[in-house]
């Protein structure tokens, strides 16, 4: 058995984690294009993550330069699987404590599109694209994320196909929805051993009878908003719409709630918000029934669209009527975890370069997102890694991002840098700049993570 050769190592605390993966490459050059993409992915985003970008290249004129061609190789056609490393990152963050998904945690599904020219790129056709809110051509991945108050990290994702591109349109056996897609990605969670309270969506879940049926027969607890306004059978006297059902819940001021309770949302800043929450009745759900419809505002009475969800659970509602407001609270607590997707999305696309994979074919699309979870993952375990070694600041007023791990610097949003790299490297000659840009991104994705978890709801 012949020794391997020696990789070139990544800056930093970098190199440690890319250790990690080589044992699923099966040569030197794939081992370096790991470590040489993923750097390139931490690099501050002063322009696109192309393969031209990642490289350091010039753009077009430089795609012939070796650097670039090696990436290009390293992505489209090297003997690696892109499966196989994802399950090495879930393990990974599972088997870390700062990271590992609890029974408190979520898993929030989504989906996402990004704009792209032509037709030739593997999922690429005119559909709707969230990002831009309209439909474009462009190419959709359906997602899933785990998610607590303290961290949250991207699970799986997959590329939604649309009808279009296949030759039986619809009836294509190929063809899957994007519900479909996502009791999928339930699955592969569940495979993977990743621990969760509830599955939790939007709306466009939430309204799929397909997909909480689908739910609902694998025995998995779920929160799902519903369109304030999605029509139910009812006879012509009673509530026909959530918005509807809430206008039936009695309310009339503070001191006459109705069936309305009182709860507090505690926020990542540490800010408290007064919300209501109430169950509801509307056609076949209830609160004594198998499926509830949980109402929560800011004001009960004028319901207003910005702050007001309408929640679909099949959690059940408790018999005391202390329990019921815990219960209320939980609810409201489990659904507010959703947003964390949102955050990962300006994350993974604002600084890891996302969608600005220049390749076309399914394989080397998944590898560059699987490559890009790479990235992020290993942002937070250098982040949480750092920061557990580190003492509690004294004075959490006096210091408000200290539950990030972060020193405040007069700006709400604005962090120490150095506080936020992992330590250990000295700066030199050899890993000065190499190192500004992964810690410069490091920086910028834990800005915004999670405090630790709240009695209260999040």
């Amino acid at each position: 058995m012949t020794t391997r050769r020696p990789c070139p190592p990544a800056p930093g605390p970098l190199e440690a984690y890319a250790q990690r993966f080589d044992g699923l490459f099966s040569s030197l050059a794939q081992r370096r294009g790991l470590r040489d993409y993923l750097q390139g992915l931490l690099l501050p985003r002063d322009r696109n993550k192309t393969l031209t970008g990642l490289a350091g290249a010039e753009p077009i004129t430089g795609a012939q330069h070796r650097e670039v061609q090696r990436l290009q190789w390293f992505l489209s056609e090297s003997a690696w699987d892109y499966q196989q490393v994802n399950e090495r990152r879930v393990r990974l963050l599972r088997e870390d404590p700062a990271t590992a998904p609890n029974d408190r945690g979520v898993l929030v599904l989504d989906d996402t599109g990004d704009r792209k020219d032509g037709t030739a790129t593997a999922h690429v056709a005119r559909q709707y694209l969230g990002s831009v809110g309209k439909v474009d051509n462009g190419i959709v991945a359906v997602t899933s994320l785990w998610a607590d108050e303290r961290v949250y990290w991207p699970v799986h994702a997959v590329p939604y196909t649309p009808a279009s591109r296949l030759a039986g349109g619809e009836r294509d056996p190929r063809f899957k929805t994007k519900p479909q897609l996502a009791v999928e990605l339930i699955q592969a969670a569940q495979q993977a051993g990743v621990r969760f309270r509830t599955v939790v969506a939007d709306c466009f879940y939430g309204d799929n009878p397909g997909f909480t049926d689908a739910l609902a027969a694998a025995d998995i607890r779920f929160v799902l908003a519903l369109k304030p306004r999605k029509g139910t059978w009812a006879p012509a006297d009673q509530a026909h719409t959530p918005v509807e059902a809430a206008s039936e819940l009695g309310w009339r001021s503070p001191n006459r709630p109705g069936r309305w309770r009182r709860i507090q949302r505690r926020f990542r800043d540490g800010h408290t918000e007064t919300w209501w929450a109430a169950d509801a009745t509307l056609g076949g759900w209830g609160p004594e029934r198998r499926l509830r419809l949980v109402v929560a505002t800011t004001d009960p009475a004028r319901l207003p669209g910005m702050s007001s969800w309408y929640l679909l659970t099949n959690l059940a509602r408790p018999t005391s009527r202390r329990a019921q407001r815990a219960d209320l609270a939980e609810v409201v607590r489990l659904y507010g975890l959703r947003n964390w997707v949102e955050q990962g999305y300006k994350q993974v696309k604002g600084e890891l370069g996302w969608a600005d994979f220049q390749v076309r074919s399914d394989r080397a699309i998944r590898r560059h997102w699987t490559l890009v979870c790479c990235a992020f993952s290993f942002c937070w375990q250098a982040f949480l890694a750092d920061h557990l070694s580190r003492p509690a600041p004294p004075d959490p007023q006096a210091a408000p991002t200290a539950a990030r791990g972060a020193q405040a610097t007069g700006h709400p949003r604005r962090t120490s840098r150095q506080e936020l790299v992992a330590g250990g490297v000295a700066s030199g000659a050899g890993v000065a700049d190499p190192m500004e840009r992964a810690g410069a991104l490091l920086a910028v994705v834990v800005t915004s993570t999670a405090a630790p978890a709240a009695a209260t709801a999040a």
